[in-house]
Parts: structure tokens; C-alpha cells; sequence
């Protein structure tokens, strides 16, 4: 399983949570994700290695290109996270509501 610090400090970067943005909306060669970002399209292809080993990205071959994608199970494991978080902070808010009730 990823590390949750992982993949919150691969979406830290400004360009990387572009990246991030427009695969959210369908996938996408690097070429194509290049587009109207402002680093080179090396960079781009840095960032999207930072995201694949963070385990927010995959990738599937087309011939010489590859297609990037979300994968769910990063997205998953950082919705779980902050779940939880949000859980406890509920928790913790009711408790002192009541407390402060009597």
C-alpha cells in the first residue's frame, strides 16, 4: 500500500496537481497533457513518473505512446485518510459540544 505522505507530497506540486486535474477528466497521452502546461514536455513526463510511483497514475501502451490515467486505489487510500480525519475531528466537536452543554 502507498504511503499517505507520498501521495499527498506528489500532489504538493502545482504542475503535478494540473496533471492530476486533467486526467480527472479522461485519459490522456503525455503529448496531449503537455498542452498548455507551463514546463517542457520532459518535465511533464518527469511529474508524471513522480505521480506513477506515488501510485496516483497508470499507464496502458498504445503503440509507442503511453495513455496516463487516475488510479482509483491512490485515490482511494487518500479518500480513506482524510475520512477518518474528518471522522475524528466530527467526533472530537460532538463530544465538546456536549460537554460544554452541562
Amino acid at each position: 500500500m502507498t504511503n499517505i505522505t507520498t501521495l499527498f507530497t506528489a500532489l504538493a506540486d502545482p504542475t503535478r496537481r494540473e496533471l492530476f486535474e486533467k486526467l480527472s477528466r479522461r485519459e490522456m497521452a503525455v503529448g496531449e497533457l503537455a498542452r498548455g502546461v507551463k514546463v517542457t514536455r520532459p518535465a511533464v513526463s518527469q511529474h508524471l513518473r513522480v505521480l506513477l510511483e506515488a501510485g496516483l497514475v497508470v499507464f496502458r501502451e498504445d503503440g509507442t505512446r503511453r495513455i496516463y490515467s487516475i488510479d482509483s486505489k491512490g485515490v482511494d487510500t487518500m479518500r480513506s485518510y482524510l475520512d477518518r480525519m474528518w471522522d475524528r475531528a466530527l467526533t472530537n466537536f460532538k463530544k465538546e459540544v456536549e460537554r460544554n452543554k452541562s
